[in-house]
């Protein structure tokens, strides 16, 4: 889901105050009154994710700059394809330029690794799903970016969700005792559970975990853990997964794999801006 617009225009603030600052010195050598066409040109295969954050560098730039895009989020990029045909002040084009650009290839590049997770695992039936493992203030973008490339959004942040870890568990002393407190403290919230061992897996089911986040699991693990669940709760594998062992591990049966990659490791794709 698209964050809400004062998260973008917030988004856009930040990159603008720590480029821009005091002012464009290099922009202000351009008259005015000079006014282009421009062409937003991808250099590489891709998939596009970040407009709204591009229109509103442009926005909070100058606002009678205008632009038509010729794709949408989630449309794949071919080449040298033109993504998007720019037409306003030559300075205040200058000047929002590598903030607007920032914001595409940072979230495009997010959205084509997804894109690579998901097609790994088509057929399987798997949900590929981010993590917290974000770039600091970009979460809500990045997450919005994984949806673009056909993933699916885990929990925002430690708000909106319980997942329990090792670490919780031995502060709380057992598996049912931190759940049964999970629920009893937030009984309308999801609860997930982490556990690293089958032995884990069958005390997580007897309390009554509804999802279970098996950590680092072999393969066989895996399959012998859908065994044992037997569709009691839903499973989400996690750990070791990269574009080479991800098929294997969606073959299991779990239901979801999560990929801190996506945002983590993603690469910028290539645009440029041009004159024309």
């Amino acid at each position: 889901m698209l964050p809400d617009c004062r998260q973008i225009e917030a988004d856009v603030s930040r990159a603008l105050a720590e480029d821009v600052g005091r002012g464009d010195l290099t922009a202000a050598l351009v008259p005015a009154d000079h006014c282009v066409q421009a062409q937003l040109i991808c250099r590489q295969q891709a998939v596009l994710s970040g407009i709204a954050w591009v229109d509103e560098t442009f926005r909070q730039v100058d606002d009678r700059v205008e632009l038509e895009w010729h794709l949408a989020d989630g449309d794949p990029l071919t080449e040298n394809q033109r993504v998007c045909s720019i037409r306003g002040s030559a300075a205040s084009i200058l000047t929002a330029e590598r903030t607007g650009l920032n914001f595409l290839q940072t979230l495009s590049g997010t959205a084509v690794l997804t894109a690579s997770y998901v097609e790994a695992v088509r057929g399987t039936g798997v949900n590929i799903l981010d993590t917290r493992k974000t770039l600091p203030g970009l979460r809500l973008a990045q997450k919005y970016a994984v949806t673009c490339g056909g993933g699916v959004n885990h929990r925002i942040g430690l708000y909106d969700a319980i997942l329990i870890k090792e670490n919780h568990i031995a502060a709380a002393g057992s598996i049912p005792a931190v759940l049964a407190r999970a629920w009893h403290l937030h009984p309308d919230v999801p609860v997930e559970i982490e556990v690293e061992s089958l032995d884990e897996l069958g005390q997580a089911l007897e309390a009554g975990a509804k999802r279970v986040l098996l950590d680092n699991f072999s393969l066989q693990q895996l399959r012998d853990a859908v065994k044992l669940n037997d569709g009691k709760a839903r499973l989400e594998a996690s750990g070791g997964v990269n574009l080479d062992t991800i098929r294997a591990i969606a073959e299991t049966g779990v239901d979801d794999i999560s990929v801190g990659a996506l945002t983590k490791d993603m690469q910028a794709v290539d645009f440029s801006l041009l004159f024309t």
